[in-house]
């Protein structure tokens, strides 16, 4: 029997985590022909989450659970038990019921007709219009920035086969944009499109510096596109600012007697140009500070706990 390793990372679910492990559970009664391990890895939740998680283990050798020594964020959890998982296919979903776990025997049977990737492809989601059109721009930007073809609108769920695991595995990243990679890895995938659901229960942990963190991650992984653009920005301002200077000097020279140069122009060209300036040392720190992550070489997580394994 193939064995299918699931990977939920948790944090903070403790009104999710029953229900989920149930419809994980009901999923593979109807699919006989494979076994399944079921890996939580808890994010050190300070709720009932890891509590509940032991229960289960109990009852279920199936499901199997890491517990971190601390919350080592969004980013390093799941990748770590991904890369602990044994299955012949990883199926990779969160733990808050968004990503419908009925999905499960699709990506199954697209990895049987050989397919090494199977991507859910959100191509509708009960989120607000304002977040949506953000994400639509972010995911427009970084297709134009990237240098190789990431996919829209997929957020990690879905399967990935043994072999791509065992290069993911060679891939020494401290702090990996696993969305960006799979596509760098280049195998055949197959995309399965669904409707995100809302949240029903709980609180999303996501806020605005963890979506803002994954969005710049991805594009000083995959794109230099912006220390270029600010390279040829310095050279054009550069060629604005002597065309300006020589326009002041000739109108100054024609016009001496009554041509002023004013407060008001300098203090504008004085904020812009600091603004741009500001702007392109930002974008220069995100590149510092990804090549600063990957110096530290720190580990992904470190596990204070193991229950089934």
């Amino acid at each position: 029997m193939k064995l299918i390793s699931v990977v939920t990372p948790c944090y903070n679910e403790q009104a999710n985590i029953r229900q989920l492990h149930t419809q994980i559970q009901a999923v593979f009664a109807k699919l006989p022909g494979y076994a399944y391990e079921h890996i939580c890895i808890d994010n050190a939740s300070s709720d009932e989450t890891v509590a509940i998680l032991r229960e289960l283990a109990r009852e279920d050798k199936n499901l199997k659970v890491i517990v971190n020594a601390r919350n080592f964020g969004h980013i390093r959890s799941p990748h770590h038990a991904m890369i602990e998982a044994k299955g012949d296919a990883v199926i990779v979903m969160a733990s808050d019921l968004q990503d419908p776990p009925t999905l499960i025997p699709e990506f199954i049977k697209k990895w049987d007709e050989g397919f090494k990737i199977v991507l859910g492809i959100k191509t509708e989601s009960d989120e607000s219009t304002l977040m949506s059109i953000i994400r639509k721009a972010y995911y427009d930007l970084i297709g134009r920035l990237s240098e190789i073809e990431l996919v829209k609108n997929a957020t990690g769920f879905g399967l990935y086969d043994r072999a791509v695991m065992d290069v993911v595995r060679t891939i020494d990243d401290p702090y990996p944009y696993f969305r960006g990679m799979i596509c760098d890895i280049g195998f055949k995938q197959a995309h399965v499109e669904y409707r995100q659901n809302r949240r029903r229960r709980g609180f999303t942990k996501n806020n605005f510096y963890t979506l803002y963190d994954m969005a710049m991650l991805g594009i000083t992984n995959h794109s230099k596109i912006p220390l270029r653009i600010a390279t040829m920005a310095g050279f054009l301002m550069s060629a604005l600012s002597l065309l300006v200077a020589l326009a002041y000097l000739a109108a100054k020279l024609i016009f001496w007697s009554w041509f002023t140069v004013g407060v008001a122009p300098l203090l504008i060209a004085i904020f812009f140009f600091s603004a741009v300036q500001l702007f392109f040392i930002g974008i220069l720190g995100e590149y510092i500070g990804a090549i600063h992550t990957q110096v530290l070489k720190r580990p992904l997580v470190v596990e204070k706990e193991r229950i089934n394994f």
